[in-house]
């Protein structure tokens, strides 16, 4: 794996770092991203790959479950990063994504035993609200329903962040929902957040 790593590292500088000198050149000066992408660390979820982005055009967060949690007093990687692109770089528009075969939500949606991953298990707390959303749908549609609903949940949760607050109060912000189909390609739209 090493030698896959270091041989992309010297493909990038010779075939594409060249290719795009003077934009790197521009970025090496000005970081102005227009958007904020949150999505799932899944390695199947690639969000330049998606949206055809240039490096510099999105400042991206990802977490498992593409989850944002409600803001809260304390020290907190995500709720720094998402400060920092609306209140410090500007951006005016921010996706969160999530995108099908979600381990996160599987594992929500099939009441998996996370007892041996701690971690994990707190952490998919934040997708509580998603989870009773969904409590009567069954069966496969569970989880489709479940993937669909959480990016919605996290939408409000993310509108709970005093500088995402003050950028849509001003209208210099918008905010959307995209659930990814891996098999597909396809990108649909969430809808708008549910009233917290």
């Amino acid at each position: 794996m090493q030698t896959d790593l270091a041989d992309g590292v010297a493909r990038f500088q010779r075939e594409v770092f060249p290719a795009k000198a003077d934009l790197f050149a521009h970025l090496a000066e000005v970081h102005r991203p227009a958007t904020l992408f949150i999505g799932c660390s899944d390695a199947r979820v690639v969000p330049e790959l998606i949206t055809q982005s240039e490096p510099g055009e999105l400042f991206v967060v990802r977490t498992a479950g593409n989850l944002v949690p409600a803001h809260a007093p304390g020290a907190d990687g995500v709720a720094a990063s998402i400060e920092y692109a609306v209140a410090v770089l500007g951006v005016t528009a921010v996706v969160v994504c999530g995108h099908s075969a979600c381990g996160a939500m599987t594992a929500l949606a099939e009441g998996t035993d996370l007892s041996a991953a701690a971690s994990v298990a707190r952490w998919l707390g934040h997708a509580d609200a998603s989870v009773a959303r969904t409590a009567g749908t069954a069966g496969p549609d569970r989880r489709s329903a479940l993937i669909r609903e959480n990016v919605r949940a996290q939408l409000a949760n993310l509108a709970t962040h005093p500088s995402v607050a003050r950028a849509l109060a001003a209208g210099t912000l918008t905010l959307h929902g995209w659930v990814y189909d891996i098999r597909s390609g396809r990108v649909t739209d969430t809808g708008p957040a549910p009233a917290v």
